[in-house]
This record gives C-alpha cells, structure tokens and sequence, in this order.
C-alpha cells in the first residue's frame, strides 16, 4: 500500500515537473530507476509497524510471565 502511494506520487511530481519537455525519455528512465530503488528498500506501513509493536509487547508481556513462573517452580523445588 505504502510503495504504491509513494510511486504514485514519485509518478505524478516527475510528470508535473517534465510537463511536455521533450526530455520524455528521460522522464521514462528517470521514472524507472525511481521505481526500482524504491522497490528495492524494505519498507512497511506505520500500521503493519504498530501492530507488530502491539504483537511484540504482548510476546514480552508473555515470556516475563513464564519466567517469573520458572524461577517460582525452581524455588519450589
């Protein structure tokens, strides 16, 4: 959703700023090289970022659980 937008946009500012130059074929390998560096970075959306956060914290919340439980049964014993 996020590499879609931004090329979207990365899209629409290169036409607006070529307009009807006669540099269409550097807009086209301009556009192309924009298109692939943007499709080569690893990037997610501030919502798939928030929801592993939330996934992490209850992960965290989980093993602090299971290791006050271990260090409970090892004093048992």
């Amino acid at each position: 959703m996020l590499k879609s937008n931004i090329l979207e946009q990365v899209n629409e500012q290169v036409s607006k700023a070529l307009g009807n130059s006669p540099f269409t074929d550097v807009e086209k390998n301009l556009k192309s090289i924009i298109i692939a560096i943007l499709n080569k970075l690893d990037i997610v959306t501030r919502e798939e970022f928030d929801i592993q956060q939330k996934v992490l914290a209850a992960t965290r919340e989980k093993l602090e659980k299971l290791e006050k439980q271990l260090e409970e049964l090892k004093q048992e014993a």
